[in-house]
């Protein structure tokens, strides 16, 4: 028994590809899912797609300059997810578009302009890179990037948290009590284009959301409290990308969207079983009063 669990959950971390691979993960997933959850509570779920697609551009010009540099292609990432988080959000301002409507316009003209871009200067196999990424690939410079931006996330999110919180809770407070309250808006939007730069260079932007949402929302059928949303959403997020990262080893599948596939699994499970809002739960709401009815 030994012997088998050595085989299937400790030897496959011999190799130095699959332990950069593995602290990559783990970086991201302390990372992401605050976000995801912040952005599930702000009713802002599919910004976090729009804003992966966004960067496409920024990484598809890094490309056709530096080649597969990261640090380029990260730099160009994070500069036109900023400029597209702004041109929606100014677009918003003047014209009263919805800023998700606006977000979501910008980011298929992006994913459009990006796919073209690497599909005039690269091959098939470039394009394929970059959409869904290859964890497995990293090697140290992107392991320090990926630690290095989880980090600054992760900081950042500590000092800003409160204002976070009473954002998502009571905007108008904020709003009430500094002129400035648009600037928590900005840091976390920045925020969030940081995050998925990072998970480009492991899943792709194609599916760096996921790992940032699935845990999110699987962790809303397991807790009503903030930190409970939190730790639950690292948890799940932790063993989908460890977990993902093992089955693609044993069984010779794609990493990615085994990680991804593992985190859709447990938002079916979750959705399926959790403590709230499951359909196990509504199960137990109709037959507990008829279970209660003989006792009263």
């Amino acid at each position: 028994m030994l012997d088998l669990l050595n085989a299937w959950l400790i030897s496959p971390f011999d190799y130095g590809f699959m332990r950069r691979a593995v602290v990559g993960g783990l970086a991201l997933s302390l990372a992401a899912p605050p976000l995801g959850v912040f952005l599930v509570l702000r009713g802002m779920s599919l910004i976090g797609d729009a804003m992966a697609h966004a960067i496409l551009p920024g990484v598809a010009l890094g490309f056709l300059l530096a080649g597969f540099s990261l640090p380029i292609m990260s730099i160009g990432g994070v500069l036109f997810g900023l400029m597209v988080a702004l041109l929606a959000g100014a677009v918003s301002k003047m014209g009263g578009q919805r800023e998700d409507a606006a977000m979501a316009s910008f980011f298929i003209i992006s994913l459009a302009a990006g796919v073209m871009l690497i599909s005039l200067g690269g091959s098939s196999v470039d394009l394929t890179h970059v959409l869904f990424g290859s964890i497995l690939a990293i090697n140290s410079t992107a392991l320090l990037l990926i630690a290095g931006i989880s980090t600054l996330i992760v900081v950042t999110l500590a000092i800003v948290f409160r204002a976070l919180v009473v954002e998502c809770l009571d905007p108008l407070f904020l709003r009430g009590q500094s002129r400035r309250s648009g600037w928590v808006h900005s840091v976390f939007l920045g925020l969030l284009v940081l995050n998925l730069t990072a998970g480009f260079q492991t899943l792709g932007t194609l599916m760096a959301v996921g790992l940032m949402m699935l845990p999110a929302t699987s962790a809303r059928f397991w807790s009503k409290r903030l930190e409970g949303l939190i730790g639950i959403a690292i948890v799940l997020a932790m063993v989908s990308s460890t977990g993902g990262l093992l089955l693609s080893f044993h069984l010779d599948i794609p990493s990615g969207p085994s990680i991804i596939l593992l985190a859709g699994f447990g938002y079916l499970f979750s959705a399926l079983f959790g403590r709230y809002h499951s359909l196990a739960a509504k199960l137990r709401r109709k037959t507990t009063p008829l279970a209660a009815e003989p006792g009263s």
